[in-house]
């Protein structure tokens, strides 16, 4: 072992050799670090916050003017099989509601009996209304199961209670929870597979869990700052586990590789972490930069996400840098000695020894072949990216409501109910106030014979006599497009000033509107500062408008999956869709963000050796199929990591989080095999040379390093190695 450190080493280097040289003490470091903050989030960690509106002016005049109408609020459902008006009933009824009158923080229960339009015209139908006080986020757990529960105990002979809200809904499919362990399991088996070791299968979990551990409790401090919504932990845990695990498995690769080429512990980690590091660091700043995009679009909540996923990646890079050259130093040499695996290979081949890759011709006479036949590969694999893409055309959004729940769920017996007697409507009523009472009666006629609207209230004046508001239910349900298209047009031609649109619904179509405003602006600027970042590092113009390309087309055909699936309803119930319906409001977004850093992860890890060969080369094509043969097989390794972590999402009962998980799982699965394992390489041999090409004025600022430094020689003053690789 090396008694100083190299001069050469970089940052990377440097920090690498002191971590593995002082390993126990930066590993006792960690666990003290992650401990801390996991007891500090369990003491102090913010509540979550799924209110997407924003900024709400109708929202803000009911709380003030209406607060026993200003929280929030629960719809009883109750459904019999004789006449609901029968004596018998209304005893049952009436039982059950002065039950739930007396729960905490309940400031009315409505009488369907006395209350106009509770009562279905075919008679057997009709509810109640549970008002509280207080936004469903502040109304415990616990209160929320003992409400349901008095539901089902007073159901029977006949006559069905069922319980429908938001709370109620959140309590029955929560984000995230137990079966979320199957991603890390999965994990293990690929890497177990891919490595042959247990050891070197547990390196990578091991690191990634630490930045896991860390990333979520920073997320619950910071939410004190940046509020984010329920389901920011288990995305953050998703994206963290998937780039986690890859980017410790990328710089264990390397490590055991020069400790096979002969090079002693402390030098194979340096060695790995200025090669493999760099590129960990550039791909991770990557997917930071594509997560912080969401700060353009000016949302609370989407900011707060953006925040919370950035801060998990940055947690997993920096236990990649830091503590995992302290867990390589613990193992030794351990892991260049050769697996059970590899003897059994070795006996079947009569190979003198184990080397880095297997069957190391197998990568480059692929890459040879797609070389041959570049055209046709490359028109053929677009032409299957757009086919999948397709769909995507026809996609609409929408914020999921009951009617996306599990079946056998009270939240969707309630709605059935609802949008059998009430018509599908009603479960997205749009809330009309106004700051002028004497306007409201106006509004009620204009409301009222307004296309698309089936119901309206009366108007309802507050007690100090400084506002009015009334519902009104329209003929689509809120999954329906047209209910979209009624609330914008309520919004811009029927309400005079002074008078709003609020409510959920009238919430999440604002909220639609924003994404669609502020989208492009958010493309746009991810794509640009992206291709900035891949310009310094590789020091080609081409590289990055191709790298954004390619990531474009990954996405598109995400999107198009995505849509077949869970709007066309093409195996939707195979992947535990209940039935068809619009994609989640937010899921396009946050797909583009992941995706976009996610796939540029590939590109800079494949790049990377392509460059680093063409430097030593001079010659294109066989740097591309040297650079495919040293990186495919970790690609596809770590690929299938990120498949089989995402996939496992599908398993968590909120729709949203399956479709998150499905379109990271579907874009991985295609960038990792058509994309860079067809695409790339014949592209890069239909560019030859101009791969690599550069305007002089650029040129002329790059510093003289020999032929064979790693592409990252650029930064490598500030984090990388200089040396040969």
């Amino acid at each position: 072992m090396s008694q100083g450190g190299n001069t050469r080493d970089g940052v990377l280097g440097g920090v690498a050799r002191q971590c593995h040289r002082h390993r126990r003490a930066t590993v006792l470091a960690w666990v003290v670090l992650v401990a801390a903050l996991i007891m500090l989030w369990l003491r102090f960690g913010a509540a979550a916050d799924n209110a997407f509106t924003g900024s709400d002016p109708g929202q803000t005049l009911l709380n003030e003017h209406f607060p026993r109408q200003s929280g929030d609020a629960l719809t009883l459902a109750i459904r019999s099989a004789g006449p609901v008006r029968d004596t018998a009933v209304r005893e049952r009824v009436a039982r059950t509601l002065a039950a739930y009158a007396q729960a905490a923080d309940v400031t009315s229960v409505t009488d369907p009996y006395t209350t106009p339009g509770h009562v279905s015209a075919d008679g057997h139908i009709a509810y109640a209304t549970v008002q509280f006080s207080v936004q469903g986020s502040s109304i415990p757990g616990s209160e929320v199961t003992t409400l349901t529960d008095d539901a089902t105990t007073a159901s029977g002979g006949g006559v069905t209670f069922s319980l429908g809200g938001d709370v109620v809904d959140s309590a029955e499919t929560p984000y995230g929870g137990p079966e979320n362990g199957i991603g890390v399991g999965a994990a293990m088996v690929v890497l177990l597979v891919a490595f042959g070791s247990l050891l070197a299968m547990g390196l990578p979990v091991a690191t990634a869990l630490f930045g896991i551990g860390g990333g979520l409790s920073l997320i619950a401090l910071l939410g004190h700052v940046f509020p984010a919504p329920s389901f920011s932990p288990i995305v953050a845990a998703m994206i963290g586990l998937g780039v986690g695990v890859d980017y410790a498995m990328f710089i264990v690769t390397r490590f055991r590789t020069e400790l096979v080429g002969g090079k002693d512990p402390e030098e194979a980690t340096v060695t790995a972490m200025g090669t493999a590091g760099v590129s960990v660091l550039t791909a991770g700043t990557t997917v930071v930069i594509g997560m912080l995009g969401l700060l353009i679009l000016r949302q609370q909540l989407l900011t707060g996400v953006a925040i919370a996923a950035a801060a998990t990646v940055a947690m997993t890079v920096l236990a990649a840098l830091t503590l995992l050259p302290a867990l390589l130093g613990c193992t030794g040499s351990r892991l260049a000695r050769p697996t059970l695996l590899s003897r059994l290979r070795q006996r079947r081949t009569g190979a003198a020894r184990e080397t880095a890759r297997v069957r190391p011709g197998a990568w480059e006479r692929w890459a040879q072949t797609i070389q041959q036949h570049r055209i046709v590969a490359t028109l053929a694999s677009v032409a299957f990216i757009l086919l999948l893409a397709a769909p995507a055309l026809t996609m609409k959004l929408s914020m999921p409501d009951e009617s996306a729940q599990a079946r056998g769920t009270m939240g969707y017996a309630s709605y059935a109910a609802m949008a059998q007697g009430f018509g599908p409507g009603f479960d997205a009523p749009l809330i009309a106030v106004t700051e002028h009472p004497g306007q409201i009666t106006g509004i009620e006629s204009a409301l009222r014979r307004t296309p698309g609207i089936v119901a309206v209230t009366p108007p309802v004046t507050s007690h100090d006599g400084q506002a009015a508001m009334l519902i009104a239910y329209p003929a689509t349900g809120a999954q329906d497009a047209a209910t979209n298209a009624l609330a914008n047009r309520i919004e811009n031609t029927e309400l005079p000033p002074g008078a709003y649109l609020t409510g959920p619904n009238a919430g999440n179509v604002t909220f639609a509107n924003l994404i669609g405003q502020r989208l492009p602006l958010l493309v746009a600027t991810v794509i640009v500062v992206s291709m900035v970042l891949l310009l310094v590092v590789f020091r080609s113009a081409v590289i990055p408008v191709k790298a954004a390309l390619m990531n474009l087309l990954s996405v598109t055909a995400a999107y198009g999956v995505l849509t077949a699936i869970t709007q066309w309803g093409w195996g939707g119930r195979f992947f535990g869709f209940p039935e068809k319906m619009p994609v989640t409001t937010w899921v396009p977004v946050f797909l583009f963000v992941i995706l976009f850093g996610l796939s540029m992860d590939y590109e800079v890890f494949l790049l990377s050796r392509i460059r680093e060969r063409y430097r030593e080369t001079g010659d294109n094509s066989k740097s591309v199929a040297q650079g495919l043969a040293s990186t495919g097989r970790i690609i596809s390794a770590a690929a299938a990591i990120m498949v089989v972590v995402f996939c496992s999402f599908l398993a968590t009962p909120d729709v949203s989080v399956k479709q998150i998980g499905l379109g990271l799982a579907v874009a991985v699965l295609i960038d990792a095999t058509v994309v860079r394992l067809i695409l790339v390489p014949a592209l890069m041999e239909l560019l030859g040379r101009a791969n690599w090409w550069l305007p002089k004025r650029f040129r002329r600022d790059e510093p003289k390093t020999p032929p064979y430094a790693p592409p990252a020689a650029r930064i490598s003053r500030v984090c990388g190695s200089g040396r040969r690789d």
